[in-house]
């Protein structure tokens, strides 16, 4: 059987922080500028932490400068480790499961691509007790962009494992379609899961190569991918 790499994302496609960091977000607004921005104006699922952090600077008029960006990222990670332990998020339906069965096969490899950043994804997964299943992953620390990621996970994983996953060997596992956009950008076979804000008919428009309703139905969606 061929070694394939599995990219997943993390918000709504692996667990639900129950809006944790959102949550920061709002705190920093709040603490800087004194306003409750509902963030109506963001777009948030699927982007990566850097980028949700550019467009709050610009729609306050501040500069996307390094010492404007820097902090206001450590002040989210600080939040979101305050938060994440006060709501009530969970691991999503079937995740466990399906991690559990992939981790002890040396053909099946695990890693994120995330628009989380490093810090971020390390607090969340570890949170929920499932950091230590992947191997490494793609960040927001590598790209604002999150069709750049791609590039860098396969980096990591060639440097990992010693040679090169061609893109039908990849799969790009997500709940947006940015996820969607991020894989197709490098070839790789996309799954959809309806978990999240975008629905089921949204995701379908982007025309992954699988869509789930979620990931409940572990052996019928693990022999459907050939997982």
């Amino acid at each position: 059987m061929p070694k394939r790499l599995l990219l997943w994302d993390i918000d709504a496609t692996l667990v639900t922080t129950g809006g944790a960091g959102e949550k920061a977000l709002k705190q920093i607004v709040r603490e800087r500028w004194g306003v409750a921005d509902d963030f109506h104006d963001i777009e948030i699922a699927g982007r990566t932490d850097v980028h949700i952090t550019r467009q709050i600077l610009q729609k306050y008029g501040i500069a996307l400068t390094e010492e404007n960006i820097r902090p206001f990222l450590d002040a989210y990670l600080a939040g979101l480790e305050e938060f994440l332990p006060q709501l009530n998020g969970r691991v999503l339906p079937g995740v466990a499961e399906i991690l559990e069965r992939l981790h002890p096969h040396p053909d099946r490899v695990l890693a994120l691509l995330t628009g989380n950043l490093r810090r971020g994804a390390e607090l969340k997964l570890r949170h929920f007790g499932l950091w230590d299943r992947f191997e490494f992953g793609a960040f927001a620390d590598d790209h604002h962009e999150r069709n750049e990621l791609g590039a860098f996970a396969r980096t990591r994983a060639r440097e990992k494992h010693g040679h090169d996953f061609e893109v039908a060997t990849i799969d790009v596992i997500g709940d947006t379609g940015h996820d969607i956009a991020c894989g197709k950008f490098f070839g790789a076979r996309t799954i959809a899961v309806a978990t999240g804000t975008w629905t089921r008919a949204q995701l379908a428009e982007h025309e992954p190569d699988f869509l789930f309703d979620d990931l409940s139905q572990v052996d019928e969606i693990m022999a459907a991918l050939g997982w």
